[in-house]
C-alpha cells in the first residue's frame, strides 16, 4: 500500500523543501495544500481516515508546516481534533523548521556537555520558533535557561510562552544589539544564537577563552554568521577553549531527523511528532553506532 502524506501549510504556497524531504523520508506521495486555516482542518483530514481500514491507516500521514508555527499549533490541534476512536493517523509539526533546527541544536549541544541540570543556557534572539523550542527544552531537561531580545515586552512573551508550554525556569534578558553579548554571556556554560540570517550578535570577545563557557552554537548560515570566529561546519572542534557548533553541523542533523521523523510516522497511525517526541527521535539517532 502506497504511503501517502497530507502536507498542510499556513502559507500561501506549500513549502518546496517540506516536500522534497517527505519523499526522501520514505512518502510515496505527498498532497499539499498551502494557506490552510483551521477551519479547513477537519475535512481534509476526514479524507484521509475514512478512506482507508484502521489497520491500514498507518499508510496515511500528515505533516503540518508553514512560516508561522503559532498558526501550526492550532492546525495540529485541529486535526488532533478531528480523530475519533481507530479512526487517526500520525502527524508531525515542524513549521519553519523550528522543531527540527532546535532539537538538532539542542541534541548537539547536550551530547558535548552531558547533563545540562543546573547549568546556565544563554539563548541569543530567544523569542523566535527556534529559540523558544530550544529554550523549552533546555528547560525541560532541568538548565536555568535565559533568552534574549532587543525588546523588553518581546522577551516577557517568550519567556511566558515556553513556561507555560514546557515549564522549568526561564527568564528574559534585554541585549538591544551585539555590544550587549558581553554582559549577556556571563556565568554562560552554554550559547545558542538563535537570531536572524546575516546578522552578527555575538562578537568574539564575548565568548572566546570565556571562563565556564563549554559550547557554542549557531543556526546562523548566512554571512556574517551570528557568533564571530565559528565556521558553519565546525563540529564539536574546540576553539579559544570552547566546544563549537556551527550551522551546517547542525543542519545536517536536522536533515537526518526530518528524514527519520518522516518514516516514523508511516510506522504507526497514532504517533504525534511535535518537540519533545522529535527531541526523543534524535535522542535515539544520536545513540546508534556511528
Amino acid at each position: 500500500m502506497r504511503k501517502l502524506l497530507l502536507q498542510l501549510d499556513t502559507s500561501r504556497l506549500p513549502s518546496v523543501f517540506d516536500r522534497v524531504v517527505a519523499y526522501d523520508g520514505g512518502a510515496d506521495e505527498v498532497m499539499s495544500y498551502g494557506g490552510i486555516v483551521e477551519a479547513d482542518v477537519r475535512d481534509l483530514v476526514h479524507g484521509c481516515i475514512f478512506t482507508r481500514g484502521p489497520k491500514d491507516l498507518k499508510n496515511t500521514a500528515g505533516f503540518i508546516g508553514g512560516a508561522d508555527m503559532a498558526a501550526g499549533e492550532r492546525l495540529l490541534a485541529a486535526a488532533q481534533q478531528a480523530f475519533f476512536g481507530p479512526f487517526r493517523v500520525s502527524l508531525m509539526l515542524d513549521s519553519n523548521g523550528s522543531n527540527t533546527t532546535a532539537v538538532a541544536a539542542v541534541e548537539k549541544m547536550v551530547q558535548a556537555v552531558g547533563d545540562v541540570r543546573g547549568q546556565r543556557v544563554l539563548i541569543i534572539a530567544g523569542t523566535g520558533p527556534v529559540g523558544i523550542r530550544a529554550a523549552g527544552l533546555f528547560a525541560r531537561a532541568g538548565a536555568e535557561v535565559v533568552i534574549t531580545s532587543r525588546k523588553p515586552e518581546a522577551g516577557e512573551r517568550a519567556r511566558d510562552l515556553v513556561v507555560k508550554r514546557f515549564g522549568g525556569t526561564v527568564r528574559a534578558i534585554t541585549m538591544p544589539d551585539a555590544s550587549e553579548a558581553i554582559r549577556a554571556c556571563e556565568r554562560a556554560s552554554l550559547l545558542l544564537n538563535a537570531g536572524p540570517a546575516g546578522v552578527m550578535l555575538v562578537p568574539k570577545q564575548a565568548w572566546a577563552n570565556r571562563p565556564g563557557l563549554k559550547v557554542v552554537a549557531d543556526v546562523n548560515a548566512v554571512p556574517p554568521l551570528g557568533i564571530e570566529g565559528l565556521d558553519v561546519m565546525d563540529d564539536g572542534v574546540t576553539k579559544d577553549g570552547v566546544r563549537c557548533f556551527g550551522a551546517l553541523a547542525i543542519g545536517n542533523l536536522k536533515m537526518k531527523l526530518h528524514k527519520a521523523c518522516i518514516a516514523r510516522l508511516f510506522e504507526r497511525n497514532d504517533l504525534v511528532l511535535d518537540a519533545e517526541t522529535i527531541a526523543d527521535v534524535a535522542r535515539e539517532l544520536s545513540a546508534k553506532p556511528k
